[in-house]
């Protein structure tokens, strides 16, 4: 009997819906006359039949939307689940009064959900809940790939109401090794000539002075300046001829490491700030700080293993006091030189990236003469001055990223680990600047530091 009865439900349930043929379960409702039943949770697109202890003659469901029901008996009735979500049926008696209230919950069809995440995530430890009219997923997983993709088949079940209770297990803190080098080559070359008349009688009234042929100014005696006087105190002839040849090389390096966790942002910065006044609109002024110097800005993402998701954001800068804005009662804020890279890049634990060829070239050149005279052939180059600049900036990025965990506290040293100040004698005595070394053993319980090898030069050097 009870095999017609479901077979009879399946068939009419499917007739009545207009839904595929469901599975069908069968449930017995203990009725207490006047009372609502507890809730009862009918899968998505899936049947319940539902077998009542007393005769009932009328059966409605509130919202048929969610839930689409038939009656097969007058003890028996079927519930098909349509939409997630919550609605109620009644139960009416032969005489018209209430029988009972089935509170139903119509929740994704996490059976089938299950099966699709053991296909294809095998070797994720997650487990899947329904909550109201969504799914709740909890677990951990590998990666956050493995998260994602978890997350992408749960909308396909339940779409805009699934809930992420799943954490990322294995290494999800990022170390980035960044060294910036830079290197300013500056050549600058000058070749003049300055030729001038002076004397007492020049200052004769009646005698006009030439003026001197100045093709540039000079100082005698500076580098790279020859004088040649030729004459006497009533008459004299100057001439100055200037060579001078200046080369520089500028060499800046930082090498920052930071540590940040999956998915944060982390933030460096080496050089200074420098108030730029601000006035508001009522008038008042205050004073912001610029940053300056070499900055870093990165996010890592872990995706999946040991492949790393990098977001980097890098800028060296410096003040150039010969370029500035003038903002009245003699005050003048400066501008930056500013050489900036922005890169998303994904690269394995320990592998490494560079960011080159971030060159700047300026040339400039400059010529002077005394007019036709500085034209003239071989005896021109007396009349006339030439100069010669060129600046070369070169900036080079290495960034080489790792995987890392936390370690005890004393299994790390300091370079002022193995010194201590000296005492009066060892200082007045005997010139020592530190005192002996310590046990560090002792010191420190035993710790893996005294373990550590200290020979030779240890600690922050600069040089």
């Amino acid at each position: 009997m009870k095999f017609r009865t479901l077979l009879r439900a399946a068939m009419l349930g499917a007739l009545v819906a207009g839904a595929p043929l469901a599975q069908a379960h069968a449930q017995t409702l203990r009725i207490s006359e006047g009372r609502t039943q507890g809730a009862l949770r009918v899968p998505l697109n899936r049947a319940i039949v539902l077998e009542s202890d007393a005769a009932f003659a009328e059966s409605s469901i509130a919202n048929p939307l969610i839930a689409d029901i038939a009656t097969l008996s007058d003890r028996t009735v079927y519930v098909l689940g349509k939409l997630p979500g919550r609605t109620t049926l009644t139960l009416l008696g032969p005489d018209g009064r209430l029988m009972t209230n089935v509170e139903v919950h119509v929740t994704p069809d996490i059976a089938e959900f299950k099966e699709r995440l053991r296909e294809l995530l095998p070797s994720e430890r997650i487990e899947v809940r329904t909550a109201n009219d969504g799914i709740v997923l909890s677990g951990t997983v590998s990666s956050v790939a493995k998260l994602d993709q978890a997350l992408e088949i749960a909308e396909r079940y339940a779409p805009e109401r699934v809930l992420n209770l799943m954490g990322v297990g294995g290494t999800q803190q990022v170390q980035l090794k960044v060294r910036f080098a830079e290197m300013r080559r500056t050549v600058s070359k000058e070749l003049g000539a300055s030729l001038g008349i002076s004397g007492t009688d020049l200052n004769t009234p009646g005698i006009a002075a030439p003026g001197g042929f100045t093709g540039t100014t000079g100082v005698a005696g500076a580098a790279g300046a020859l004088q040649i006087n030729v004459g006497t105190s009533s008459l004299n002839l100057n001439l100055l001829l200037e060579a001078l040849e200046e080369k520089g090389v500028v060499r800046t390096l930082s090498e920052p490491n930071l540590t940040a966790l999956s998915g944060q942002t982390a933030s460096f910065l080496a050089g200074g700030e420098f108030p730029i006044p601000q006035i508001d609109t009522e008038g008042n002024v205050g004073v912001e700080f610029k940053p300056f110097g070499v900055t870093l800005d990165f996010t890592p993402t872990v995706v999946d293993g040991d492949i790393i998701n990098l977001v980097l954001n890098s800028e060296v800068s410096s003040i150039d006091p010969g370029d500035g804005t003038s903002v009245g009662n003699g005050a003048v804020i400066p501008s930056l030189n500013v050489r900036r890279a922005n890169s998303t890049v994904e690269l394995r634990d320990g592998q490494s990236f560079a960011i080159a060829g971030i060159l700047q070239d300026d040339f400039q050149d400059n010529a002077r003469q005394v007019p036709f005279l500085g034209d003239l052939p071989v005896l021109g180059a007396l009349f006339r001055s030439a100069d010669y600049q060129r600046r070369q900036t070169e900036l080079v990025i290495i960034v080489t990223a790792h995987l890392v965990q936390p370690t005890r506290g004393e299994a790390l040293a300091l370079p002022t680990d193995r010194i201590r100040p000296p005492t009066e004698n060892e200082l007045f005595l005997y010139g020592h600047l530190s005192g002996a070394t310590t046990n560090t053993r002792a010191s420190t319980g035993g710790s893996a530091v005294a373990a550590q090898d200290f020979s030779g030069n240890y600690g922050y050097v600069m040089e």
